[in-house]
C-alpha cells in the first residue's frame, strides 16, 4: 500500500482514539475507510474488472467465436455483424484450442435474465491478446500486457550435474538448458561435467504484469570452469536484419557449430542413417535408411538445426508432413513425420527455432522425427561428417563486440563463488504494452 494512503489511515485511526466517544468520528472514518477501498483498482488488460462481472474460459476443441457468443446469448445478426466490423484486426477463425479467453459483462446485465457480455478478450499466448468491443461502436484491437525483464546474477559449484544445482539454490532449469543448448553445446559435455566444476551467468528473468513469473528470458554472459578450462561466453548480435545472436568467447571467437547435434531436446536415436539396414516386415531385404530417427512423444518440438531459407513445407507419401531447408549451397536438412509444420516456403530460420511439431504422418511405426541432411545434393550421416563452425564475427563486428564485453567480462570476473549464494537483482527494464518484446 502506498505510503501516502498508509499515511492517512494512521491519522484517521489517531483521531477515532482521541474521540472515541464522539460518534461521528467513528462515521467519518468508515466513510474515509470506503473511499479509500474503492481507490484500489484491479486492473487487467486495461479494464478495472472490479466494474464488470467476469467469466474466464478457454477454448475447446470445436468451438468457435459464434458458438462461444451464442452460448453467452448474443445472436447470430450480431455475431455477424461484430465479425465483419472486426475482421481487419481479429480473425475470428484462428482460435486454437486451449488459449485462454475473457468475456467483461456489465454488472448492470445482474438485472437482466438472459445478460450478454461487452467485451470479449483472446489471449493468443501470455503476452499478447486481442479485445473486441461487442457493444455500441464495435471494434477490436491487439495489446500487450507489461513485461518487466530483471537482469539477476548467479553461481553455482557443481556436486552431481547442473540441474541439481540450480534446483538446490531455487534457479529455473530453463538457465540450465540455455547453458547447455544454447552457449556451451559444442565445448562442454554437460552430461559429464566433474564435481567442483563452476559457474558464474549474467542472466535475465521476464515477468509479466509484475508478478507472473515467465522464465529466463536470455543469458547476457556466462564463465565455466571445467577439466581445468576456463570458458568465457558473451552474447553478441551479429545480424540486426534477421535477429542472429550468437555467443563469443572474450576473443570473439563463436562457440558455436554450424549444425545443432540433434532437432529435438533430451531424445534418444532410435534408428541410425543405415544404408545396409534389413527389415524382418520385408522379409529381411535391404531397404536403406538415409535418415535418423529421434524417438520423442507425440507434439515434442522440432528445431531447424542451421539458420537457412525453408524450400519445402508440405506432406508427401511416406514422408507424411516434412520441412526442407537449404542452409547454404552445400547443406540442407529435412525433418519427416510431423504432426504440425510451423513454417512456411520461402520463410528464413535461425538455428534453434521450432519449425514444426513431432508426430507419426507418413511411414511410421511410433512418434518420432526423420532428421535427414543433405551435403551436395546426396544424404549422408550427419555425424559421420566434420561440419563446418560458425560464420565468424567479421573484423569490423570484432572491434565494436572487444568494446562491448569489457565492462561485462569485468563484472564477471568480480562476482565470486559462495555457497549459497543469493539471487541478486541487477537491473530492471519495463516494457509498456506498445513495446514490441
Amino acid at each position: 500500500m502506498p505510503l501516502k494512503r498508509l499515511m492517512t489511515i494512521a491519522v484517521i485511526a489517531v483521531s477515532v482514539y482521541a474521540c472515541k466517544e464522539d460518534n461521528s468520528a467513528e462515521v467519518a472514518y468508515e466513510k474515509e475507510l470506503a473511499e479509500i477501498v474503492e481507490e484500489e483498482k484491479n486492473l487487467e488488460f486495461g479494464f478495472d474488472i472490479n466494474n464488470y462481472i467476469v467469466k474466464r474460459d478457454t477454448i475447446q476443441k470445436g468451438d468457435s467465436f459464434g458458438e462461444i457468443l451464442q452460448r453467452n446469448n448474443i445472436g447470430y445478426p450480431d455475431i455477424f455483424q461484430i465479425a465483419e466490423k472486426t475482421k481487419d484486426t481479429f480473425d475470428i477463425r484462428k482460435l486454437h484450442p486451449g488459449k485462454p479467453y475473457t468475456l467483461l459483462f456489465s454488472k448492470e446485465s445482474e438485472k437482466d435474465s438472459l445478460p450478454s457480455p461487452e467485451t470479449f478478450i483472446y489471449q493468443t499466448d501470455q503476452v499478447e491478446y486481442v479485445v473486441v468491443n461487442l457493444k455500441d461502436s464495435i471494434h477490436a484491437y491487439t495489446s500487450k500486457k507489461p513485461v518487466t525483464y530483471i537482469e539477476k546474477i548467479a553461481t553455482g559449484v557443481i556436486e552431481s550435474s547442473i540441474s541439481k544445482t540450480l534446483e538446490d539454490k531455487g534457479l529455473s532449469q530453463r538457465l540450465a538448458y540455455k547453458m547447455a543448448d544454447d552457449i556451451y553445446a559444442w565445448t562442454i559435455d554437460f552430461r559429464r561435467l566433474q564435481k567442483g566444476d563452476r559457474f558464474k551467468v549474467i542472466y535475465t528473468d521476464k515477468y509479466i504484469d509484475d508478478s507472473i513469473y515467465a522464465g529466463v528470458h536470455d543469458v547476457k554472459a556466462a564463465y565455466f570452469e571445467h577439466n581445468g578450462d576456463s570458458l568465457y561466453a558473451f552474447r553478441f548480435q551479429t545480424d540486426s536484419v534477421k535477429g542472429i545472436v550468437d555467443y563469443f568467447n572474450e576473443d570473439a571467437k563463436n562457440l558455436r557449430r554450424a549444425f545443432l547435434k540433434a532437432p529435438v531436446q533430451f531424445s534418444r536415436i532410435s534408428s541410425r542413417y543405415n544404408l545396409k539396414r534389413r527389415i524382418a516386415v520385408y522379409g529381411y531385404k535391404v531397404r536403406p535408411h538415409k535418415g535418423t530417427d529421434f524417438a520423442a512423444p507425440i507434439g515434442t518440438p522440432i528445431m531447424a538445426t542451421a539458420n537457412g531459407t525453408v524450400v519445402e513445407s508440405t506432406r508427401r507419401g511416406g514422408n507424411g508432413k516434412y520441412v526442407k531447408i537449404r542452409h547454404n549451397d552445400t547443406y540442407s536438412t529435412q525433418y519427416l513425420h510431423m504432426s504440425k509444420r510451423l513454417v512456411e516456403k520461402g520463410q528464413f530460420v535461425k538455428q534453434g527455432d521450432i519449425i514444426g511439431k513431432v508426430g507419426m504422418t507418413g511411414n511410421t511405426g511410433g512418434p518420432h522425427v526423420c532428421y535427414r541432411f543433405w551435403k551436395n545434393g546426396q544424404q549422408v550421416d550427419p555425424f559421420k561428417q566434420k561440419l563446418p563452425e560458425a560464420k565468424p564475427i567479421s573484423d569490423s563486428l570484432k572491434v565494436k563486440f572487444l568494446e562491448h564485453i569489457k565492462p561485462i567480462k569485468q563484472r564477471l570476473d568480480n562476482i565470486f563463488f559462495l555457497e549459497a549464494d543469493p539471487i541478486q537483482p541487477e537491473n530492471t527494464i519495463t516494457e509498456d504494452t506498445n513495446v514490441d518484446i
